[in-house]
């Protein structure tokens, strides 16, 4: 009984101060119906809680409350890496939720990941080191303020033999 209540505890801290921060509210009762149990199940399962239906936290064409904009592959070193952000609202002090795919997924031998948003030597930028989030490199990245013209989405990839590899993506704001 304390395993399930510590369980289901958990889980319900993972719903409410999880990643989701950047979410908008859904403007009916209905939508947050829908929305929800997406969100719950996609937590039970990070957390290595199975549930039934696995195609909501499977479903890599939306984000986190929505739409993705795809932001292309790039062949960076050996790898094939894909990027996309959530649709959200892109100002200068905001964030982006960001993916990466590393071949596909989380890539064989990387050993950690960072964003960052804006010029390549990341002056005025904050780098964010992602997480591993459903098969995927996952983080929320803060806009500088003010934005630099030509900013892009810079992507390091640290490889278990200590490399970093570097590459960019446009925004597509």
């Amino acid at each position: 009984m304390n395993k399930v209540l510590s369980l289901a505890s958990l889980a319900l801290a993972v719903v409410l101060f999880g990643c989701e921060k950047a979410q908008e509210k859904p403007a009916s009762k209905e939508e947050a119906k829908s929305v929800a149990p997406k969100k719950v199940e996609r937590d039970l399962e990070s957390l290595g809680i199975a549930t039934d239906d696995k195609s909501a936290a499977q479903d890599a064409s939306s984000g986190h409350g929505g739409d993705v904009i795809a932001l292309g592959t790039s062949k960076l070193w050996a790898f094939e890496v894909r990027a996309s952000r959530d649709k959200v609202e892109f100002k200068a002090g905001g964030e982006a939720p960001i993916d990466v795919w590393i071949d596909g997924g989380v890539g064989k031998n990387v050993t950690a990941v960072r964003f960052w948003i804006g010029a390549q030597d990341a002056q005025g930028s904050i780098k964010a080191k992602a997480d591993i989030e459903d098969g995927k490199w996952h983080t929320h990245v803060e806009i500088p303020a003010p934005i630099p013209a030509g900013s892009m989405l810079w992507v390091e990839i640290e490889h278990a033999d200590s490399q970093k590899i570097l590459g960019s993506f446009d925004l597509k704001k």
